[in-house]
């Protein structure tokens, strides 16, 4: 087979695996990102999330990460849920409704390089699901999946945005997809919706500023100045997605994995202000929203609902 019906094999897998899309670019330098990634940090716009200033070239460059790297296959797969949580109560981010997307993608992107493996020959190549320095959308991009929103998710015509990205930094050489252009244009509802004016232009979000860091990447007390802008949110934050006109076409997933307790949908208020450890482990066993601990939930529950910053001795540090 040549590259074009590899290209071809790679791509039908992928749907047949359960994938959204999959878009293919070529590996090497992010000349562009670059600069834009280094200003970001200089802004200190990272927060207290250190570990974004590590491996600064190896989120720039694949072939470090994969010697010998020729190819990048980028992967979209959809979480939008049927059903969501009641407007009334506190309200955990849609990626983390059912089970961790880390233990479902990888599951997936192992299978898919293994038919690689075994219709193509001998491939060398590594998986990246969110945890390594990759700069995911950046390639989603460039292997023309969507383009970078104002939000600074990746925005696709025919489905929005609910979707994980996922790759495989391959030493196979494919033929790359064509970028897509921009279609945000004019409007400013993400920007316009942000209560915590996180999206500072354009295309630039401060990630120290964003709900979700409060809620799940700061391990510090919560500023007290983030006091009343929060709404409902204590895992994650949706607002920038929900209001983007792309994601009226959003629809349903199909994976049972992401489907999410039938508890969490049921919880009030009050459930939530009287969780207790063993509530937290049955209705989030194998979630996403563990990373913040039960004793993070707690402290992001009590900031919302008691309007105090609570203490950091009080949080259990990773």
């Amino acid at each position: 087979m040549g590259a074009d019906a590899h290209a071809k094999l790679i791509k039908a897998e992928a749907k047949r695996l359960g994938f959204l899309s999959c878009g293919i670019s070529r590996a090497g330098f992010l000349e562009e990102e670059a600069p834009r990634l280094e200003r970001w940090l200089k802004a200190g716009m990272h927060g207290e999330m250190g570990w974004m200033e590590n491996h600064f070239d190896k989120r720039l460059d694949p072939t470090l990460l994969v010697p010998g790297a020729k190819s990048v296959v980028s992967l979209l797969l959809n979480y939008y849920p049927a059903e969501q949580q009641p407007e009334s109560t506190y309200q955990v981010s849609k990626y983390a409704y059912g089970e961790d997307y880390h233990r479902v993608i990888k599951d997936r992107l192992r299978e898919l390089l293994h038919v690689i493996r075994t219709e193509i020959g001998e491939v060398e190549g590594r998986a990246f699901v969110d945890s390594a320095p990759v700069l995911d959308k950046a390639w989603a991009a460039r292997s023309g999946l969507g383009w970078m929103g104002k939000h600074s998710n990746l925005l696709t015509k025919e489905v929005g945005s609910y979707y994980f990205i996922a790759e495989l930094i391959l030493d196979l050489e494919l033929p790359p997809d064509a970028p897509v252009t921009d279609h945000c244009g004019t409007c400013t509802a993400c920007i316009d919706a942000c209560p915590t004016q996180a999206i500072t232009e354009p295309y630039v979000v401060d990630g120290s500023k964003c709900i979700s860091y409060y809620t799940i990447e700061l391990k510090s007390e919560i500023p007290a100045s983030a006091s009343g802008q929060w709404a409902d949110w204590i895992f994650g934050c949706d607002i920038c997605q929900d209001v983007c006109p792309w994601n009226r076409f959003a629809t349903p997933h199909s994976e049972p994995r992401f489907n999410a307790h039938p508890e969490l949908m049921e919880m009030t208020r009050a459930d939530w202000e009287e969780l207790t450890e063993e509530v937290f482990r049955q209705v989030f066993p194998k979630s996403a929203v563990k990373r913040t601990k039960f004793s993070g939930l707690k402290r992001n529950i009590a900031f919302l609902s008691d309007g105090d910053t609570a203490s950091e001795n009080d949080f259990e540090r990773e």
